[in-house]
């Protein structure tokens, strides 16, 4: 593209600035950007020679277009000649200053083309804007404010000139007699005094290493002096603050001996200022570097003005600090700053002014004192080292405050504590502990209303925050592995803290494989040197049982198995090699699956085949014994974890499996039917369970021990008509010899087939029928209770269906099957016959379907009464309409089904043409043609 196409293009775009339409304005200044990209010189030529001919042009068009030379310039500043350059000033310079009155959008765009070009061509700008900063002449507004901009951004060429500026500066100071003139004066004050500072920081890569602060000193004090004692006391407030911020950073230019002078002064004229403003974050960061300055000249009046300090800048630390609001976060960090002075110089004065604070009862105090502390903890570390017992020992109340707000202070400031080697000291254990509890926390599904200083009161984040300096404590700090491990270990086992299972699981492993890594003596847990770590019995079934309800309590079954796969060696030597193949497989399963997907029967199958296999892994009964007696020991905890307690049965009935020693098997069972909770019919189903597993290899003892229970007074108590466990009701009598039948029953579906055919009549069916039937004086007492029922048809239906499925059972001549079919019988007649409210008679029917197929036969006549009384119980009963209850629906169905496999039954054991005769005639009128019996799969 040739110059002369570019110049004209670049008129054209110009010329059309001026359209009404701000989007076309928005273009063409895009368009003179990008045109620049290609030929900045001639671009930026063309819009000067543009604005030099269009004197009339209004300045918001003569703003944009020195912004689109400034962004040209900014992007191409290495590649303008001296011509041009001198050119972009004048040009700029000339706008700036075209007229007195402030036109901010323009004036502020002509400067800033002047702070760019600045950037490489400082003593051409300087030399125009000199030019007009004339002493005895009050300079434009915007000549002053360049000055000030040029010194940020470009120190090293501008610190050089500031000696002649500021001597022409300071006769001005006091000739400014309106605010907006003396607002610039502080802001270009304030930015000399910055640039100096670190211009003197930088002295190795300066142009002129020989500048010293002295340099400054007089004018800077001579500057201080106006404005600290003629312009501070102002009403106006924007001025206020322009002072305060220029102060700052002038103090530190300020002679040693006039700023140690000046101190009980100014001090107290800053401090001032917080009443008077609302917004103090400037305030707050003049005060930080007065502090810093009258410090690193080891002022002496600062330790008689300390008391004030300390309660000013803690009155603003525990203002509310609300997110919406910057600024008022950014006072806090500027306060907090403060806060570090005084504590590198006065660390016992900060102590004993903030310690007492945290036993105030005022949250807002208590939870600004912590951030403070958290704070000097990490900023004067070196300074706090020796200080690191008393702070400990004050954070006692802290620890015991139910605040939600005050608990997550406590926490950082434990956070900030395990960087710097506070937990390592006597106390630090009752740190780690409330950081574990604060994991512990239940889970908040819903938003707890805002508190006043509008936040919210999630207990939930408080837990979260808990559970990320847990983690982020034991993976990132080094020096607190000794202190966590094996420590951590202590709180896995005690219920109250469940719910941190999965942080404190994830914590330990990380924490388990780094001692790996370092070699085997550090991993092993020596058990004998602290009798409060669990045992491996302990750990295993914890573990274990936790992750039966895998993905509860954010994937607390895949965090536990992780655990107990790093801690083989600790649980036995010999897992080590079986565990790295069995325990990943868990692990995969449950990634493949989600809570809702998650077959639990198939899930606590394959746990209980993981037991099973560690166990014949082991093989050591003294270590399987431990293992049950611990299992047992824990099984109170689960008291209000229904799912785990039952799979904590089922758990003690496979390590009771496994062991061999008879006289601990037996000891073991009669403990748990001694204390189980009968009255909830999770615990009788997984206390069944537990005899039912156990049965698999020692049937005899099991047996023994239920028959034994049943004889003793124990259970006679309990179901005497005058005496029933003293403080048991007559209900709660009747839920044991429930959970007794269900052993039965559990036994003889689980002991091995040809075993439980010796023992079926003798012991399983005769100990069924005492605990369903007592009699008392004499008279058989029969219970009305359904659920004893229903546990007896339950318990009946898997013992038969044992017999019958064993290789035996064809000949298996069962002398009690009458009286169990007419048992079943009378619970079906029991049943209301209009509708299902129990799933009894559906259980009952089942029983009967496989007893009917055991030796001796039925008589004709029983056959003939039990299928009349199977039929008018059922086909009277109407279903449910379709979509009103689907569990009432389903019962009718499976109850239906059950009754069709009770009649396929009858016909194949050869019931006779007169039975069915019988069968028929003795039903309910028209059962044969009844609409739900007619297109049924009854074999009639």
């Amino acid at each position: 593209m040739g110059e002369s196409r570019v110049k004209k293009l670049a008129t054209v775009l110009l010329d059309a600035i001026t359209d009404k339409d701000p989007l076309v304005q928005e273009q063409v200044c895009g368009s003179l950007c990008a045109l620049g990209e290609s030929q900045p010189e001639e671009a930026l030529g063309v819009c000067e020679e543009h604005l030099r001919q269009h004197d009339k042009l209004a300045h918001p068009y003569r703003a944009m277009i020195l912004r689109a030379m400034e962004t040209v310039v900014n992007n191409h500043l290495s590649e303008l000649d001296k011509d041009t350059a001198r050119a972009v000033i004048l040009l700029a310079s000339g706008e700036m200053t075209r007229v007195k009155e402030l036109v901010y959008d323009w004036q502020q765009a002509a400067s800033s083309v002047l702070v760019a070009v600045g950037k490489r061509f400082i003593g051409r700008v300087m030399e125009e804007l000199l030019s007009k900063f004339q002493p005895g002449v009050l300079p434009h507004y915007f000549v002053v404010q360049t000055l000030a901009s040029l010194s940020v951004s470009n120190v090293f060429g501008m610190v050089p000139f500031l000696t002649s500026v500021l001597s022409t500066m300071l006769p001005m100071l006091g000739a400014a007699k309106h605010d907006t003139m003396r607002v610039v004066f502080c802001s270009a004050l304030q930015h000399f005094s910055e640039s100096t500072l670190e211009y003197l920081a930088n002295l190795d890569q300066a142009p002129d290493p020989t500048v010293r602060k002295d340099t400054f000193a007089a004018d800077i004090f001579s500057a201080y002096d106006i404005l600290f004692h003629h312009w501070l006391p102002s009403r106006e407030a924007k001025l206020r603050l322009a002072v305060v911020e220029a102060l700052g950073p002038m103090s530190h230019l300020l002679p040693s001996a006039k700023l140690e002078e000046q101190l009980p002064k100014l001090l107290p004229g800053v401090l001032a200022l917080y009443k008077k403003h609302a917004e103090t974050v400037h305030v707050s960061k003049s005060l930080g570097q007065i502090l810093e300055a009258a410090v690193s000249v080891g002022s002496r009046t600062l330790e008689v003005q300390l008391d004030i300090l300390l309660a000013a800048l803690h009155t603003q630390v525990c203002v509310p600090v609300e997110s919406s609001s910057p600024l008022v976060m950014n006072n806090q960090k500027e306060v907090l700053r403060c806060f570090t002075v005084l504590a590198c110089c006065s660390p016992d004065r900060l102590l004993a002014f903030l310690l007492p604070k945290l036993d105030s009862s005022h949250e807002r105090t208590r939870v600004g004192t912590l951030q403070v502390l958290r704070h000097v903890i990490y900023s004067a570390a070196a300074q706090m080292e020796v200080k690191k017992p008393f702070i400990l020992s004050s954070m006692r109340l802290p620890l015991l405050d139910t605040n939600n707000q005050v608990k997550r202070a406590v926490v950082q400031v434990i956070s900030a504590m395990a960087h710097h080697g506070y937990l390592e000291q006597p106390g630090g254990e009752a740190m780690i502990e409330y950081i574990v509890q604060q994991c512990a926390l239940p889970p908040e599904v819903e938003p707890q209303k805002p508190g006043p200083d509008g936040e919210d009161l999630l207990a939930d984040s408080v837990r979260t925050i808990s559970i990320s300096t847990l983690y982020l404590v034991s993976t990132t700090v080094d020096r607190m592995s000794h202190v966590l491990w094996p420590y951590l270990l202590e709180f896995l086992v005690p219920v109250r803290f469940t719910e941190a299972l999965t942080p404190l699981c994830r914590s330990l492993v990380h924490l388990a494989q780094k001692r790996q890594e370092a070699g085997t003596d550090t991993f092993l847990i020596q058990h004998s040197d602290n009798v409060t770590l669990p045992s491996p019995y302990a750990l295993t079934t914890r573990l274990l049982a936790v992750s039966s309800n895998p993905y509860l309590g954010d994937g607390r079954g895949a965090a536990s198995l992780r655990l107990l796969s790093v801690l083989h060696r600790n649980i036995h030597p010999l897992l080590g090699p079986r565990w790295a193949t069995t325990i990943p497989l868990l692990l995969a399963h449950l990634d493949g699956h989600t809570e809702k997907t998650l077959s639990q029967k198939e899930w606590e199958e394959k746990l209980l085949m993981f037991l099973q296999d560690t166990l014949a892994i082991v093989s050591d009964n003294t270590w399987i014994c431990q293992l049950s007696l611990e299992m047992c020991k824990q099984l109170p905890s689960y008291n209000g974890m229904p799912q785990e307690k039952n799979f904590l049965y089922k758990c003690i009935g496979a390590t009771l499996g496994a062991a061999s020693s008879k006289e601990v098997v037996r000891k073991r069972l009669q403990e748990l039917l001694e204390t189980a909770r009968y009255q909830e019919e999770g615990e009788r189903e997984g206390l069944a369970c537990c005899f039912g597993i156990c049965a698999v290899s020692h049937l005899d003892d099991t047996l023994a021990q239920l028959e034994d229970f049943v004889k003793s007074d124990m259970f006679r108590k309990s179901v005497g008509i005058f005496n029933i466990f003293k403080d048991r009701s007559e209900n709660e009598a009747e839920k044991v010899k429930s959970a007794l039948i269900l052993c039965y029953g559990h036994v003889a579906a689980r002991a091995p087939r040809e075993l439980v055919l010796a023992k079926a009549e003798s012991d399983i069916f005769r100990n069924m029928s005492q605990c369903f039937s007592t009699k008392v004086l004499g008279i058989k007492v029969e219970t009305k209770d359904p659920a004893l029922k229903l546990c007896l048809v339950q318990s009946v239906c898997m013992a038969s269906q044992a017999i019958c499925s064993s290789t035996q059972g064809s000949s298996f001549h069962f002398s009690r099957k009458a009286e169990l079919v007419a048992q079943m019988m009378e619970f079906i007649k029991a049943e209301p016959p209009d509708s299902l409210r129990t799933p009894i008679r559906k259980k009952a029917m089942l029983a009967c379907t496989h007893l009917v197929s055991l030796k001796p036969a039925l008589e004709e006549q029983m056959q003939a009464d039990l299928v009349h009384s199977c039929l008018h119980s059922v086909l009277a009963v109407l279903p449910e309409p379709e979509g009103e209850d689907g569990h009432q629906e389903s019962l009718y169905l499976d109850t239906m089904q059950a009754l069709e496999d009770l009649l396929t039954s009858l016909l194949q054991q050869n019931m006779t043409p007169q039975g069915l005769q019988v069968m028929v005639e003795g039903g309910p009128a028209g059962v044969l043609t009844c609409p739900q019996y007619v297109g049924s799969s009854v074999p009639c």
